[in-house]
């Protein structure tokens, strides 16, 4: 999607705020004790308040209002009956579609106490997230994004998983373009003012880059038992830094 009219930038505005009021209700909710299943069903409470509903519901079928990943699970889990634990590292993956609008982010929480190792872990997402959307200005190549990524998961000693990775958004989930995490030479394709895309490291404590899908056919995980950290937002490209739709 490429944003050409007030009425385009209202609705992802809008779509916006449905994400990051969702992602505030759900952090501030982890605890020990409470389940995937229960975030879940306040993120549809949440999402009834907007009028909105789960993209991925629609599009694709996927049981859920939103998508909660646990420990070694990286993206697209099921929320589960069982209650999250003291340091348990839980991703919640929001997409609303509200007006035919959609947004997507997703953030990286640490059930307390919090281990150093995870702490170092969510951090290294977040400052790669930070480095690639200052990457993401009209004019610079495509790939410039995931270069910035990739320097900066792999100065801080963690892994990335190169199979899964950003792309466009805005009247669907997955547009065009695809947006590597980790830099590739062929994608100098130059960005464009208006571009909507979502920028979002998936990185793990592991040291395979490989992923696997469970058997409930949706939950992607690391191969080697490596703790997962995955933060996103949508944004749309500028000349100078973009705006993140989902802040």
């Amino acid at each position: 999607m490429t944003i050409t009219t007030q009425h385009e930038l209202d609705g992802m505005t809008l779509a916006g705020k449905v994400v990051a009021r969702t992602l505030d209700a759900l952090r501030a909710a982890v605890e020990p004790g409470i389940t995937p299943a229960e975030l879940d069903a306040l993120a549809g409470q949440v999402f009834a308040g907007f009028g909105a509903f789960s993209a991925p519901r629609a599009e694709y079928g996927a049981p859920v209002n939103v998508f909660i990943s646990v420990n070694d699970d990286i993206v697209h889990g099921l929320p589960t009956h069982r209650p999250l634990q003291a340091g348990d590292v839980v991703c919640i993956d929001v997409t609303p579609n509200v007006g035919g609008f959609v947004a997507d982010a997703a953030i990286t929480v640490a059930v307390p106490p919090v281990s150093p190792t995870a702490t170092r872990l969510i951090e290294a997402a977040e400052a790669a997230l930070a480095r690639g959307l200052n990457a993401a200005r009209a004019g610079q190549p495509l790939n410039g994004i995931g270069r910035a990524i990739q320097t900066e998961v792999e100065r801080r000693g963690f892994t990335l998983l190169p199979e899964l990775q950003g792309h466009g958004v805005g009247r669907a989930i997955h547009e065009k373009p695809d947006v590597p995490n980790y830099y590739r030479p062929a994608l100098r394709k130059p960005l464009h003012e208006g571009l909507v895309i979502a920028v979002e490291p998936m990185i793990s404590t592991g040291k395979s880059p490989r992923v696997r899908t469970r058997r409930d056919g949706w939950t992607l995980a690391t191969t080697d038992g490596g703790i997962a950290a995955h933060v996103e937002h949508t944004i749309m490209i500028t000349k100078g830094k973009p705006v993140i739709l989902t802040a």
